[in-house]
């Protein structure tokens, strides 16, 4: 990050106030010490990420988060892009897929200078603050202030679709569960179905994101996740089943519901990146089917 691009933090806000401690906290996060660079998220999680609520301060972590997601040598990376999804998304739950942004952020656009700045007044320096004043356009520049930071992600797409093929499982797995809050990105539905297919979680995770994209699948979709049916990784085989049922509902292949009917007791855990477990998942896939 070069010291031209980046904002004056001093005259944004977080949760607490002025964001100026933030650039330290970001900087913490490539320290050798974990205990160092534990204490750096847990504060920038309060900050700008405070309890699903984002701030002015919020879009402008986005792009150094990718930096250091981007950079090899940055330690702990997987924790770096989990930050990064809840800086971006805040507490949004899987059942909302597929996401419409357009309707998610509907008023954001609305909301003018005047009216952020009035809630930042009251907020962190009225002596006597009156909440009241700005209780009708509260929510608004919280959704303004969330759009910007989901906007702010959109823009480093490309990064986000190459870790997909990154060494480290962690990081793909939850660069697949990234990429399916952003279905306009191009080449999203072709990425995600060329994942490997001997790299266990990150391939199931591209499995679940392929299964939230809006309508059927493609013929690469299609075939990969259909090869996948076969795979001996229980998650694989069973998120290929998850989505294949919720985008080929009226020609599953029997495959694929066999998988279902037979995962439906048996599988468990959670991929990161996502909130709802593999068994939710699979119950959710057959309720669609109507079982």
């Amino acid at each position: 990050m070069s010291s031209s691009s980046s904002p004056d933090w001093a005259c944004l806000h977080h949760a607490y106030g002025s964001a100026e401690d933030v650039p330290g906290q970001l900087a913490a996060l490539s320290s050798a010490d974990p205990i160092v660079r534990g204490a750096a998220v847990s504060a920038l999680s309060g900050n700008v990420y405070h309890q699903g609520t984002r701030w002015p301060a919020s879009a402008h972590v986005v792009a150094p988060l990718v930096a250091l997601a981007d950079t090899p040598t940055t330690p702990d990376r997987a924790t770096v892009v989990h930050l990064l999804h809840a800086v971006a998304l805040g507490d949004l739950p899987d059942d909302v897929l597929p996401f419409d942004p357009v309707r998610a952020f509907a008023g954001a656009e609305q909301v003018g200078p005047s009216d952020e700045a009035a809630v930042l007044r009251v907020l962190f320096e009225d002596e006597d603050p009156d909440p009241d004043s700005v209780a009708d356009v509260a929510d608004a520049v919280a959704v303004r202030w969330a759009a910007d930071a989901y906007r702010a992600a959109e823009r480093h797409a490309a990064s986000f679709l190459a870790w997909l093929e990154d060494p480290e499982p962690d990081v793909a797995t939850r660069a697949a569960a990234l990429l399916v809050w952003f279905p306009e990105v191009p080449g999203l539905a072709t990425a995600l179905a060329r994942v490997g297919f001997d790299t266990g979680t990150s391939r199931a995770s591209a499995n679940l994101a392929l299964a939230f994209l809006p309508g059927p699948p493609g013929s690469g979709e299609l075939a990969a996740l259909t090869a996948c049916l076969a795979s001996t990784n229980e998650a694989v085989r069973v998120t290929a089943a998850v989505a294949l049922a919720r985008r080929q509902t009226t020609a599953l292949p029997d495959e694929a519901l066999t998988v279902l009917v037979h995962a439906d007791d048996e599988v468990t855990g959670v991929l990161p990146g996502w909130d709802r477990s593999l068994r939710g998942q699979v119950a959710l896939a057959l309720r669609r089917l109507g079982l």
